[in-house]
Formats: C-alpha cells, structure tokens, sequence
C-alpha cells in the first residue's frame, strides 16, 4: 500500500510556516507542488448534493462533492476534478485521465457500481415483483464476479501508468436500506436486503482489485450506518419521480458527513 500523500502535504504546510519564518523558500515550494485528481462515477461527481456547477453539463459536478469539499478545506496546489455522473470504467479510461502525470500526488475514484449495473437493479426493484428483482441483484452479481475485475483492472493500471507515485484511494458504495426501518411503503424487506448484500459484494470486489494494485480502499458504508434509506435520517435519497437521476445517490450531508470524512482519513 501507498504511503499517505496527505501526510506529505501537511508535513510540507508546517515546513511553509517554517519558511515564513526563517526564509526557507524551498519549503514552500514543496506544498505548491501537490497535486490532487477526482475521477469517478456520480458518488464522486455530487449527484444528488445539488448546487451543480453548469459548466460540467451532465457530468452534474459540484462543490458540494467530497472531492470539492476536501480540496478546498486542504488547499492542494492543483485540482482537477474530472468524475462524471453515470461513468463507467470505460469513460474514465476515454474521458477522465488527462489531468493524471508523474507530479499527480493524490488520486480519488468511485467506480464500478454503473458497469456492475446499478441502475437496471434499482428500476427492476422499484417497479417489479420481489422474485424479479432478486434475479436482477443475482445477475448483477454475477457480472462483478466474472467482468467487473478485469475492467477495474484496466482503469488502475492507467492510473499507476500515468500517475505512479500518486496514493490512491478507492472509495466504495454505501448500503442503501436500514432493514426493518421506517418506512411503510415502498419495497419489501427481501428486496431491500438483497439490495444491501449487492453493495456489500460490489465493494467486496472493487476492495480486492484496489489492494492488488497497491491502492487503498475506503469504505463508506460505517459512516453511512445509521443513515440509510429507511434510517429516519437519511442521507441518501430514496426514488424521486420529480427528479429520478438523484434516487439512491448521497444528499450534500452523506457527501459532507459521509464520504468527506471517510476520504479524508483515507488520503
């Protein structure tokens, strides 16, 4: 596993103040020098957090995304946030690499949950019957199993081509439903674990690809216990018919209660 490169940046801050000091200008050049990159799905880009930025068009990027969220509270010297609502590996690949290079310090992504699916599962789920839906979470496990692997595989050997002195974090997938919660209507509790033990594999597998290639991964879903879907205190959005794209993605507080502190501890 890769050394922190936040703690590389926090050491280079207090050698700043250092040279604020004694006229050690060196060490400010080296805080200038981090550079951070955001690849990723819409967990990464904000989807569902709002206040998105128009310029990133469907892409549906905000500052209310952890990315943003972190970069502006750390001040890296550079920050390029390229995640996309609705990427799939092969969209990081084509569409999200550029800003990556050998001075790339930090590097954060979600992805795999759209190529394993995602969506398909949760319209099946909504509007079909319970034994449909369990065959949908079935196939989309199956897909993890035996596709999903060598896709993350490509994705992070671009990124170790390009960037390969960057710590990398992966982040993962929050489970969506607190079983036996408070909701009344909506889907049956066999749909709702199904769902949950489909996240819990997708991350089972993306964990194992990240720590082959020497990345960490970070798991979201202790933060989000306590504020699924069901929870009273969600942080996640249920299905929305006024604005269906923003269903089962974090609100702004799992962005800033949620994954921030997580990637933060991670990075």
């Amino acid at each position: 596993m890769r050394l922190s490169r936040f703690a590389a940046l926090s050491s280079s801050l207090l050698l700043a103040a250092g040279a604020a000091l004694f006229g050690a200008g060196q060490a400010a050049a080296a805080q200038a020098d981090f550079g951070y990159v955001a690849l990723g799905d819409s967990y990464s880009s904000g989807v569902g957090a709002g206040n998105y930025d128009s310029g990133s068009g469907n892409c549906k990027r905000t500052t209310r995304a952890y990315p943003a969220l972190w970069a502006a509270a750390n001040s890296p010297q550079t920050f390029s946030f390229t995640a996309c609502s609705g990427a799939r590996t092969g969209d990081v690949l084509a569409n999200q690499l550029a800003p990556l290079n050998s001075g790339t310090d930090l590097v954060s992504i979600t992805i795999g949950g759209n190529d394993a699916g995602f969506s398909d599962v949760m319209t099946t789920c909504v509007l079909q019957s319970e034994s449909t839906c369990v065959s949908r979470v079935n196939q989309a496990k199956a897909y993890v199993d035996s596709t999903l692997p060598g896709q993350l595989d490509q994705v992070y050997n671009a990124i170790d081509s390009r960037s390969p002195g960057a710590h990398v974090v992966v982040l993962g997938y929050p489970r969506f439903y607190k079983l036996n919660g408070t909701c009344t209507t909506g889907l049956t509790e066999g749909e709702r674990a199904a769902i949950n033990g489909a996240a819990d594999h997708l991350n089972a597998a993306i964990a194992k690809r990240a720590a082959d290639h020497g990345f960490t991964f970070a798991s979201v879903a202790g933060a989000f216990t306590g504020h699924e879907i069901c929870s009273g205190n969600a942080w996640l959005h249920s299905v929305n018919w006024l604005n269906i794209g923003e269903s089962y993605h974090p609100t702004a507080a799992g962005q800033s209660g949620g994954y921030l502190p997580v990637f933060t501890n991670a990075a």
